[in-house]
């Protein structure tokens, strides 16, 4: 028997490793460390089983690959949906019978967590976690036709699952059925209707590549998860199906008898053999800064199952199925640097010293800006346009050698520059398009040199939420960004570039302008841009920002407070047209050094208000840091914040009524 011992072992393994989750992958890292090679354990009867000659055929070798259809002993097979199961095996083993498991297979499943249920589903779950293939067994005789058909799911299509949970399928789902209903949500979980018992005779046996994304969509939809979809999520190895069935076919006859009297069918309609990839031992040693011999290359990849042939003054690469990550050159090269061992290159660093003079202010403000624009999670690229162009303002500085007409003065603004770099884009087909750029731009100033300012800008145009690199959304229609999403990044351009600006609506109506808090020409805008857009575009939208750089700042801290506040609620009717960021200011003005925080309470609109006016509420807090303040003087503050606001605005306050 094999042998079960109490030490586990718990492996993290991250999404783009696959390969990790079962414990040959595991082996087969190990064994580069260890020099030695993999090699499956012996099946406890399997031998001896074959010995008996239960199987017809002396191999469970599949039959050669077929198209779309298929039939083996008896049951028809058909593979309607080839885009959700690129490739599809079925076997059929009769005469098996269904019973506990031997007590070294029950042991070593519940040594990694797992009940064992009967002998038949248990070889099932012990190849999965052991070769990262998940299967599932059906009762023949259960099986309408009996057939095996996979298609879309039919919109509301009912399927009791094994957790005997009643769902209902959409027609984005695949469905593994018989000749009338489903019986397998395609790679998450199988129908109890199916499901091998004790009574079993004859079992159907599947082995099946499913699409990751659409089982990704799949148990997002039903909210059910399972150790099969955890591994189709992923992607698992399509061309060691072979090699998986016939190794569970041997596990079942050795635990539950049973013969096959045809061998099983292979439905692969486009076969794909395994990708090569091209490496260059120079640019491994380019790379990772150190010599590494060719022969060395060779075999670190080999013990990890790559076959490297060369080719000239390359190594033509075959990438094994189980790896899905790796598809570059730089791939391999990683590859060649973890099973080389990190701690094997020089760790010597060159010493540093640490400068004493503080960086520039103008630095300090511009590196902020671009760390909070691209942690934003607005999915914003950085790129540098030049700072040439066509006269867009009356006081565009001229070029006096320029290239080109289209390009014989300096930028004024950063957005035709950016418009331009969304229009390449559209020309090579990318609609999702999101930049920003941080430049300087130039205008005549009244001297002989031109004026220059740092500005910030913003283009955005395509889907609201760009597709995820994983994801395949064929077919999807994602929302566009509207005026809204606008508004959201010039809040967050304002808030980095120019703080000391509130954000308030264009007097046109066509988008926002940022202006200086209490009032001031605006320092930046926000509105819809024309391009030369093709019709599949969505609507391009722009800001642009003055940025505002501040001196350098000392650090400064003062204590907590320790005398306390005076809260007092300020009731306006406040005339049409007047905003509430008009009052604040003056109330802020007002109030001076006393009056700590400002804050609106509610807004009402209605009876009782004269017609054109609103009714605002304000809670001032005033706090003296040195002395607790009395009555008298809150009240002839706010006497004289009323008097002005009255003078100013003619916001009155508001009476209470009874």
């Amino acid at each position: 028997a094999i042998p079960v011992g109490d030490e586990q072992i718990v492996i993290d393994v991250s999404a783009n490793r696959p390969d990790l989750l079962c414990h040959k992958g595991v082996a087969r890292e190990v064994a580069v460390s260890l020099g030695a090679t993999v090699k499956l354990p012996e099946i406890p009867g399997g031998l001896a089983v074959r010995r008996l000659g239960g199987l017809k055929h002396a191999s469970p070798t599949a039959q050669p690959p077929t198209r779309l259809t298929a039939k083996v002993d008896s049951v028809e097979v058909r593979l309607e949906d080839p885009e959700g199961a690129p490739r599809y095996m079925i076997a059929v083993i009769r005469g098996v019978k269904v019973g506990p498991s031997p007590a070294w297979l029950a042991a070593r499943l519940q040594s990694i967590g797992q009940r064992s249920i009967n002998n038949i589903v248990d070889a099932t779950n012990y190849i999965l976690f052991e070769i990262n293939q998940p299967l599932h067994a059906f009762d023949l005789a259960k099986l309408r036709g009996p057939a095996v058909v996979v298609r879309r799911a039919k919109p509301g299509e009912p399927i009791v699952t094994l957790d005997g949970i009643t769902r209902k399928l959409t027609a984005e789902m695949t469905a593994i059925c018989d000749a009338e209903r489903p019986q397998i949500v395609a790679g998450v979980m199988g129908s109890a209707e199916s499901e091998v018992t004790e009574s079993t005779a004859d079992i159907v046996l599947e082995a099946a590549y499913f699409q990751p994304t659409r089982i990704r969509r799949t148990r997002r939809a039903l909210g059910l998860a399972s150790e099969s979809s955890y591994r189709f999520e992923r992607g698992i190895d399509m061309l060691g199906m072979p090699d998986a069935l016939a190794r569970a076919i041997d596990l079942i006859r050795a635990v539950a008898g049973g013969e096959m009297r045809e061998p099983p069918i292979d439905l692969w309609p486009e076969p794909q053999k395994p990708r090569s990839v091209f490496l260059r031992p120079a640019r491994v040693n380019h790379l990772l800064g150190v010599p590494v011999p060719r022969k060395e290359i060779e075999q670190l990849l080999s013990a990890v199952g790559f076959v490297a042939a060369p080719k000239d003054d390359r190594l033509a690469v075959q990438i094994p199925g189980w790896r899905p990550d790796v598809t570059r050159e730089v791939d391999l090269i990683e590859e060649v640097a973890r099973l080389r061992g990190y701690d094997t290159f020089p760790d010597e660093l060159r010493p540093y010293r640490p400068g004493t003079v503080p960086d520039a202010p103008g630095e300090v403000t511009l590196r902020r800006i671009r760390d909070q624009l691209v942690r934003s999670g607005g999915g914003l690229l950085e790129v540098r346009t030049l700072p040439l162009g066509p006269a867009d303002r009356p006081e565009a500085v001229a070029i006096q050698n320029p290239l080109s007409a289209d390009e014989g003065y300096l930028r004024s603004r950063l957005f035709p520059g950016l418009i331009r770099r969304v229009e390449y884009n559209w020309s090579q087909g990318r609609r999702d398009i999101r930049l920003f750029e941080v430049g300087t731009v130039f205008r005549a100033g009244k001297g002989p040199r031109p004026e220059e300012e740092l500005h910030l800008s913003v283009v955005l145009t395509g889907a609201r939420h760009p597709a995820h690199w994983s994801a395949s959304l064929e077919g999807v229609k994602l929302p566009d960004m509207d005026i809204w999403d606008l508004k959201r990044h010039f809040e967050l351009a304002v808030g980095v570039a120019a703080p000391s600006c509130d954000v308030q609506p264009a007097a046109n109506g066509s988008g926002w302008i940022a202006v200086e808090k209490g009032g001031g020409e605006p320092v930046g805008r926000a509105q819809p841009l024309e391009a030369d857009a093709p019709r599949w575009a969505g609507p391009l939208f722009g800001l642009e920002v003055r940025i505002a750089v501040e001196p350098s700042r000392v650090v400064r801290y003062q204590p907590l407070p320790t005398q306390p506040p005076v809260v007092r609620d300020l009731s306006l009717v406040v005339p049409g047209g007047v905003t509430a960021a008009t009052i604040e200011a003056l109330l802020a003005r007002e109030g001076g050094t006393l009056l700590e925080r400002l804050d609106v309470l509610d807004e009402y609109r209605g009876a009782g208000l004269p017609a054109g006016t609103r009714g605002v509420t304000w809670r001032c807090t005033f706090r003296d840091p040195a002395r607790t303040l009395t009555e008298r003087e809150i009240d002839a503050l706010l006497s004289r914040m009323l008097k002005a606001l009255e003078e100013q605005f003619g916001v009155r306050r508001r009476q209470a009524t009874h």
